[in-house]
């Protein structure tokens, strides 16, 4: 059984046994034949309870979502994980935990395993727990990144001095990261430093100018201070200076903050312009730009944003999927249909499954359009 991770992460088997209850989650494609559209199969993996059995002689039943996933003998809410072959299973949190630590209790030596495990504490919440697993790992030899997720725990649990030890050793083994020092100025945003947070947030964006989150976190913590006029232009001030004069993250952010609400949209679209005029092959620049042209119904302009750059879509499919509703909303089905030709060869499997998902709903509306051209033609 596998874990689902971040884009570009690795994908670390842990092989489970299954314990408790489990089953496939799959979409209704997964079971050609006879399934009603908007249906959702789900295939218990152990051995259905006998009230589940008893209630199944008798026909279909109703059931809420949580009485079902108890029904099948999840321990825990149900969370997904995948199987070996990418397949989306359902299995109850506590089994899934209780499975981790076992794989990783038979070789703690295996520091993936440990990892794995730290990972899944974090994400439920699990911190006080996940510290103590992070903490091994570390003493085990660990790397900058175990330091790092180690000082979030600590972090999350307010535990002010011990994590501001642990993120600055982070900070010194991942020296290109902005993490580190955007961790740190959380626990000095916690002590109320507020001279030491901004000097982090700096820092972690002379680590990497290109981290949006950073300046990000620069114009929230100037607002909160002051306004969102200092707020911006601290973040204009930093992104003109020579080191980051070639980076579109500073107007990136900006477009992301204003374009949270309704009434400042028109101010996102112009620190989206920006962006793409400070680095028009930001492929995160591109995707903004074009979404917030979107919204706005200007289907013209996402096209023209983005007709120079179908290269950049055979790896990036939110480009891709911009581009794609565009040019079907236009009706331009022949610019679709060599987009989806040539996406289908890509080599990044998202894209190439958005290729193929979309180029069978746009032959399903083809024979749909055929199908009422026939249907009112007059007969002869």
């Amino acid at each position: 059984m596998t874990q689902p991770t971040a884009p570009g992460a690795p994908n670390v088997a842990a092989n489970l046994n299954l314990q408790g209850g489990a089953a496939i989650v799959a979409p209704v494609s997964a079971f050609p034949g006879g399934v009603p559209g908007n249906a959702l199969i789900v295939l218990p993996l152990s051995q259905p309870s006998e009230e589940l059995s008893a209630a199944l002689t008798k026909g279909p039943i109703a059931l809420e979502i949580e009485k079902m996933w108890e029904l099948l003998g999840f321990n825990g809410p149900a969370v997904q994980v995948q199987d070996a072959e990418g397949r989306p299973i359902a299995i109850g949190l506590e089994d899934l935990l209780a499975g981790l630590e076992k794989h990783w209790s038979e070789d703690q030596n295996d520091l993936n395993r440990g990892r794995l495990f730290a990972q899944e504490l974090m994400k439920y919440g699990r911190f006080e727990r996940a510290e103590k697993v992070m903490g091994k790992i570390v003493a085990l030899g660990g790397g900058g990144e175990d330091w790092l997720g180690l000082g979030v725990a600590q972090l999350q649990q307010e535990k002010w001095e011990k994590a501001e030890g642990t993120l600055k050793g982070a900070m010194n083994l991942l020296p290109e990261s902005p993490f580190p020092a955007l961790h740190l100025a959380k626990v000095f945003q916690g002590t109320k430093d507020v001279v030491n947070e901004r000097l982090m947030i700096e820092k972690a964006i002379a680590a990497d100018p290109n981290s949006v989150d950073a300046w990000a976190y620069l114009f929230t913590q100037v607002r909160g201070l002051e306004t969102d006029e200092a707020a911006t232009a601290a973040v204009v001030a930093l992104a003109d200076t020579e080191a980051n004069k070639k980076t579109a993250a500073p107007f990136i952010a900006l477009q992301g903050l204003y374009s949270a609400d309704e009434t400042t949209r028109d101010k996102a679209l112009v620190w989206a312009r920006k962006a793409v005029e400070r680095n028009e092959n930001d492929p995160l620049a591109l995707i903004c730009l074009s979404a917030l042209h979107g919204q706005n119904g200007d289907l013209d302009s996402v096209i023209s944003v983005l007709q120079k750059h179908e290269s950049k879509m055979a790896n990036d499919v939110r480009l891709a999927n911009n581009y794609f509703e565009a040019l079907f909303q236009k009706r331009e089905l022949n610019r679709v249909t060599k987009l989806l030709n040539a996406l289908a060869g890509s080599a990044n499997r998202e894209v190439k499954q958005f290729a193929i998902e979309r180029s069978r709903a746009v032959a399903q509306f083809l024979q749909q359009q055929q199908q009422q051209l026939t249907s009112g033609a007059p007969r002869a």
